[in-house]
Parts: structure tokens; C-alpha cells; sequence
């Protein structure tokens, strides 16, 4: 374990493996770099592998003043560049896919692929109008009562009634431990305009994209089709909730395996 400084916040990754390319995990809302321990145990035997604490998660710093995406993904960038990774395919999970949106626009040269887990499900499109008074509602609870909204959060949104109990209390208990002004941000964020890094970022992103997305909530890729410049392919997993990686990892990383040989048999063409 070891940790980067950027922006006066010490950033904790794990690092394991020699083989190129480097697979970079970066983690979703709310949990840590440990969500992925069955990715680095996994691949690590055939490539560099390194995973991350986002700011504000698991043991990364806490000083930072104001939470966002584009903070985030500029703290990404600024390990590849300080880690003088090459080829490097970033796997983004929810947020992270997001922050490494950021990171794959602000320092595109490494990057030779770029995967989604479970997100992007309507790419670049604002809350929908009837979700307005939900959302203000939310926010305006987790101010009051942290814990229960962040769990009823969770719950209602991410977890699903067929999740095993101890995959939905590992996520409810990181997401009621959450760093307070940073899960309060960051949600208002995704609430009101994190919307548009998508649809400004998407065009300029220089490789296809790979989504591993799970089938509880349909994906709408109709916004894929007009934002995804370079392409985009879907990869459909059926039955977990938001968070297949721990709740499913033996078929989540197959398929994870499967789309990083097609990332490296396309650069070969």
C-alpha cells in the first residue's frame, strides 16, 4: 500500500503485478478500493494492477474544501502521470466511471481503454423533471439524519430485494460511515449537473467505450449512440444488484476478462 499527494490530499492505492497493460480500478460512491479485491486477486497474476481511494473514501485525506468529479478525475490523471503509466485501461464503477471520464479527457495519452461498470444508463441526460422534489428531499434529509437517508439511498436505489443480506450490509454500513461533506456534495452534484461531464466529456474521448452494465435498471443507449464518438459496446450481466464485483465476482470477472481481450485484440488490428 502506499499513498500519492495531489491537490494537498494524500490519495491510497494498492499496487500488484508487472504485466502490461496497467489496469486501473477507481471505486463508486460512498466505498473503497477494497470493492475490487476479487479484480486485483484475479489479474494481477497477468498485469499490472492497481486500485485506488478516491478522496474523501477509505484511507485517502479528507482535506479538501469543496467534493467533485472533476476534482476527482484530475486527481486520477495526476497518478498516471506521476506513476509514468503507460497503456493503461481504466474500469470505472458508478462514480468512478465519471472521475475517469475526467481523467481519460484531462490526460488521454496512456489510455487505451476505458470500461464501465454500471453506469452511463442515460448518458449525459439530466434528472428527470418528476425525480426534482425526490432529490431536494434527499438532500435536505441527509443534512438531518446522515445515516438513515444515505442507507434508505442505497436501498431504494442500488440494492435490490433479491441481494444477499451480507452484500446489502457491506453497503449500507459503508454508505451510513460515509465522510459526511464529501457524500453530501457529491450527491448534490450528481442530482443537479453531473450530467453534463458526460455529455461535454463523452464526444472527446479518444477510445471505445466497454460498459459491464447489470440488467435491474435497463440501459437507455440511445444517448450512446450520439455522444460516444469512438463507439461504444454493452455488455449485459444479469442478476445482481449495483455492485456485481462483490456480488457476483466469479462471473463478473469473466466478463471483465473478456472485454479487456477485446480492448487488446482491437489495438492489434
Amino acid at each position: 500500500m502506499t499513498e500519492h499527494i495531489h491537490d494537498e490530499t494524500a490519495i491510497h492505492y494498492v499496487r500488484s503485478g508487472t504485466g502490461q497493460p496497467t489496469l486501473l480500478f477507481v471505486h463508486g460512491s460512498n466505498i473503497d478500493l477494497t470493492y475490487w479485491n476479487a479484480q486485483v486477486a484475479h489479474f494481477q497474476d497477468r498485469f499490472q494492477v492497481i486500485a485506488i481511494d478516491l478522496p474523501g473514501h477509505g484511507k485517502s485525506g479528507r482535506d479538501r474544501e469543496h467534493w467533485s468529479t472533476t476534482g476527482m478525475g484530475e486527481d486520477v490523471a495526476a497518478l498516471i502521470k506521476s506513476l509514468k503509466l503507460e497503456q493503461v485501461i481504466l474500469i470505472g464503477h458508478s462514480l468512478g466511471s465519471d472521475v475517469n471520464l475526467v481523467a481519460a479527457t484531462t490526460y488521454p495519452d496512456p489510455i487505451i481503454g476505458f470500461i464501465i461498470i454500471d453506469n452511463f444508463k442515460n448518458a449525459g441526460q439530466p434528472l428527470p423533471e418528476q425525480y426534482q422534489q425526490q432529490s431536494e428531499e434527499i438532500i435536505k434529509n441527509l443534512q438531518t439524519d446522515f445515516g438513515k437517508t444515505n442507507e434508505d439511498y442505497a436501498r431504494m436505489v442500488l440494492l435490490t430485494p433479491q441481494t444477499p443480506v451480507d452484500v446489502a450490509n457491506r453497503v449500507v454500513n459503508d454508505y451510513r460511515q460515509a465522510y459526511q461533506p464529501m457524500a453530501v456534495e457529491m450527491l448534490e452534484e450528481v442530482f443537479t449537473d453531473a450530467y453534463l461531464i458526460e455529455r461535454n466529456r463523452l464526444p472527446k474521448l479518444s477510445c471505445k467505450i466497454h460498459l459491464i452494465n447489470v440488467d435491474y435498471m435497463p440501459t437507455n443507449e440511445k444517448p450512446l449512440q450520439e455522444l460516444a464518438t469512438n463507439g461504444y459496446e454493452l455488455h449485459h450481466m444479469a442478476g445482481t444488484s449495483h455492485f456485481p464485483m462483490i456480488e457476483n465476482p466469479k462471473e463478473f470477472n469473466k466478463q471483465l476478462k473478456e472485454t479487456i481481450a477485446v480492448i487488446q485484440q482491437e489495438r492489434s488490428v
